[in-house]
């Protein structure tokens, strides 16, 4: 099982296949934002950056699947994008069911560094329109932050298994 794993962390199928489902959770964001009306919150909008981390991190793998150096990169910077995802989505869903009005703040400007304001570049992308209390969706008992932290959870996990492997047989 272990040497299969390692196997397929070499593959450009492996690195494919997590480019593009974080780019299909990408497009689901723009058609909820444009298609449904729904507006993103600033949590919203670094979860969507994290999402775009992975994206990279599939991009990367994609390069060079066979190279070390490369894959290290790769895995990187997709553990540290489904973890930071993770945490927000949980803090998202803790903003959403405080019943204390003092317990957070939803910024509208997002905190990027000053030599990157995505949200100046790409406003259509990166602008909070949204509030973060706001449950605006639902689907099987969760909202939209409760689905990002199931899916940032499977992401973890995925990730844990390949770091895993990669220090195994290296």
């Amino acid at each position: 099982m272990l040497n299969k794993l390692a196997e397929f962390s070499r593959t450009r199928l492996a690195w494919g296949l997590l480019f593009f489902s974080a780019f299909v959770l990408e497009a689901i964001a723009l058609y909820f934002q444009y298609g449904m009306g729904l507006e993103p919150c600033i949590m919203c909008i670094y979860q969507r950056t994290a999402t775009l981390g992975i994206v990279a991190a599939g991009l990367i793998g994609l390069a060079s699947p066979a190279s070390l150096p490369v894959r290290l990169i790769a895995l990187s910077c997709w553990g540290v994008s489904a973890i930071w995802g993770w945490l927000l989505a949980k803090e998202h869903i803790s903003m959403q069911t405080t019943t204390d009005p003092f317990a957070f703040t939803c910024d509208f400007v997002p905190n990027f560094p000053s030599f990157m304001p995505l949200h100046e570049w790409l406003p259509a992308f990166f602008a909070a329109t949204g509030d973060c209390g706001n449950i605006d969706w639902f689907f099987a008992g969760l909202s939209m932050p409760g689905w990002m932290e199931v899916i940032f959870a499977l992401y973890s996990l995925c990730f844990i298994a390949f770091a895993a492997v990669f220090i195994a047989k290296r």
